[in-house]
């Protein structure tokens, strides 16, 4: 009995650990997005709300065409109206003689506006078609809100239900999120900061993302090379999946092609899907790490990222790299560079992302679908070294996912210096035994 007791308690413990494990990014181990509701004010029939959604992820943001944020209602409550966003779907609203709500559905779906809208429309920081940067990118720009008023629900703290079972596109599948929890109401300060007030009743829900449940194959690879030796280390084949055409199911077409130079190759589809050029890989991002120079206290690396996808460019894109030697980043050339330290005193990780409105966008395939920079690195003799591939990075994300690296034993390597150092070897040790004689012959 107590052996079945064991088991059941570490098989328990296990999948704990591994439903943990599935939305857990040990380079940003706290990074979430964190949706907001305050309570506002009382209605006949309900409440207004403003519901704010922060990304605390510091190198994974929303991207177009934004984020789809849903819910079940608890009881049968309506939404009257919604400022900065609106739902999908109105649903059945039959019942409703005088005033026709803006949604009945019991599984409402909302969607940032676009835009442009009308101001008696907007909020502040609404609109902006659902795009919300990384926190580490651009704080400013990690949040959007909406504000809801809900009808046919509780009149009072203790009568309110919440909302459950949410749900958040990011703008596809990966966001896992979980129930919504009351926390003590958040406090505002006037404009003139001399008064505060608080929301009436707030509530949470912590949305983490899975790579896992985003997609089966990875959605980038990376490839390897360096001054030192001629071989250039490519991506794993089939990196990002072969099976139907590579990642997700994506046709190809190649580089050379009348396709690839044809008007319209890159207009979106309406379901997302990708149009690749054929690569042996089959990702549609390639990033490039090649060790380029070597000085006496310095050395020197350029990163290069292309973008093989003909159907999609990637505005705010970001990369991360980890490797030991970005504790000592001396200059980065044309790229932003901040340096991430999740864990305090280990400085080995950092994120690389475009200048605005120069390099900021990653256009599609072709010949200016690709981004490169350089970074200067001092040396640290006491760790420094070209062998065994410390020159090359230990993991690689692009916005946000991980990307496929090569394997170990294929990393570019030092040439053997073995016989040209064993040939002047010999020559001194003949020149000083013919030396020795001659002293020897004298004496």
């Amino acid at each position: 009995m107590g052996l079945r007791h064991s088991a059941a308690l570490l098989a328990l413990v296990l999948a704990v650990t591994c439903s943990v494990a599935v939305g857990y990014d040990p380079l940003d181990p706290n990074g979430n997005i964190t949706i907001k509701w305050d309570v506002i004010s009382w209605t006949p029939d309900g409440y207004v709300a403003m519901v704010t959604m922060s990304n605390y992820q510091m190198y994974r943001h929303i991207m177009a065409p934004g984020w789809t944020v849903g819910w079940s209602w608890a009881k049968k409550e309506v939404i009257w109206s919604i400022v900065g966003a609106q739902a999908t779907e109105q649903g059945d609203c039959s019942k409703f003689k005088g005033g026709i709500p803006h949604s009945c559905k019991k599984t409402p779906s909302i969607v940032d506006l676009l835009p442009g809208v009308p101001y008696n429309q907007q909020i502040a920081n609404c609109c902006k078609a659902g795009v919300v940067s990384a926190y580490g990118q651009d704080m400013a720009g990690s949040v959007s809100a909406f504000q809801v008023s809900v009808g046919l629900a509780g009149t009072t703290n203790k009568t309110v239900k919440l909302p459950k079972n949410f749900t958040l596109m990011g703008p596809g599948p990966g966001y896992t999120c979980g129930p919504a929890k009351v926390v003590p109401s958040t406090v505002y300060f006037t404009p003139d900061h001399r008064r505060k007030t608080q929301a009436l009743m707030t509530w949470t829900v912590t949305c983490t993302y899975s790579q896992q449940l985003a997609s089966r194959y990875p959605s980038c690879c990376v490839s390897f090379s360096s001054f030192y030796n001629d071989t250039i280390v490519p991506c794993p084949r089939c990196a990002c999946g072969c099976g139907h055409g590579g990642h997700g199911g994506a046709s190809c077409i190649a580089g050379d092609s009348k396709r690839a130079m044809s008007a319209g190759v890159n207009t979106p589809r309406k379901d997302g899907a990708p149009l690749l050029q054929c690569t042996q890989h089959m990702c549609p991002i390639r990033v490039h790490w090649h060790v380029k120079l070597n000085y006496k206290d310095y050395w020197r690396a350029k990163i290069a990222i292309t973008n093989f996808n003909y159907r999609m460019n990637y505005t705010q894109w970001t990369l991360v790299a980890q490797h030991p030697n970005l504790d000592n980043v001396t200059e980065v050339f044309s790229f932003q560079y901040k340096p991430l330290v999740p864990y305090g005193a280990i400085n080995d990780t950092g994120m690389f992302y475009g200048l605005k409105f120069y390099n900021d966008l990653l256009m599609e395939a072709g010949p200016f679908g690709n981004v490169q920079s350089e970074v200067l690195m001092r040396k640290d003799a006491r760790t420094f070294t070209f062998s065994q591939g410390w020159a090359f990075p230990r993991k690689i994300y692009f916005n946000g996912d991980e990307c496929k690296m090569p394997p170990p034993d294929s990393y570019p390597y030092l040439p053997n210096a073995a016989p040209a150092v064993l040939a002047p070897s010999r020559q001194a040790m003949a020149a000083a035994s013919a030396i020795l004689l001659v002293l020897l012959m004298v004496a």
